[in-house]
């Protein structure tokens, strides 16, 4: 498995984006963030992930933080051999595996963030049954889910996490062992 994560001030600006600073506060990204598009109760907000993080006419300076897991590198090959032999089911299996170890490194990495690297949970004591309830502080949100629909999003996300070389060809993996396809689809899947 791999990862990469990475934390960065950031603001809210124009009521759904992200304004992400580097270092010294100068911009280095925008993340745009839709609202939510269900139809709500009176009175009810349609929140955006940016709601949650300090406007930048507060003069707070607040943080975001993101990630990139993979347990795939190689299993893509591996299943095709399989399938090429006319194994379906371990075929299936390699994949299983590979997308429950990602999941599993990223809930890890989640957890080390959370107690350690961030810390702003350092007496965090959950049980298994507790992380899969989402009992921790805070949240994973992800391009492509509910909370953050847009995958073009991904490509912000992988520009700040994981840069590229200038020139790097398509479809290039940078530390992560993680690239995403023209459809912002992330290669390994896993």
């Amino acid at each position: 498995a791999r990862a990469v994560f990475g934390f960065w001030p950031a603001n809210q600006v124009n009521d759904d984006d992200l304004e992400v600073y580097d270092d010294d506060g100068k911009p280095l990204a925008k993340l745009h963030h839709l609202r939510q598009q269900t139809i709500k109760p009176d009175g009810k907000p349609n929140f955006s992930l940016a709601d949650f993080v300090a406007p930048k006419d507060s003069g707070l300076t607040d943080y975001i933080g993101g990630f990139i897991t993979t347990a795939g590198i190689g299993a893509e090959e591996v299943a095709k051999a399989y399938q090429d032999n006319g194994d379906d089911y371990n075929s299936i299996m390699v994949k299983a595996l590979a997308d429950r170890l990602a999941e599993a490194c990223a809930e890890w990495l989640h957890q080390q963030v959370r107690k350690e690297y961030w810390g702003y949970a350092q007496d965090e004591a959950l049980d298994n049954e507790a992380l899969i309830k989402e009992q921790y502080m805070g949240i994973r949100p992800a391009p492509g889910y509910p909370a953050c629909p847009d995958h073009t999003e991904k490509g912000t996300l992988f520009a700040l996490l994981d840069p590229l070389p200038e020139g790097s060809a398509e479809h290039t993996a940078g530390k992560s062992g993680v690239f995403l396809t023209e459809h912002y689809a992330m290669f390994p899947a896993a």
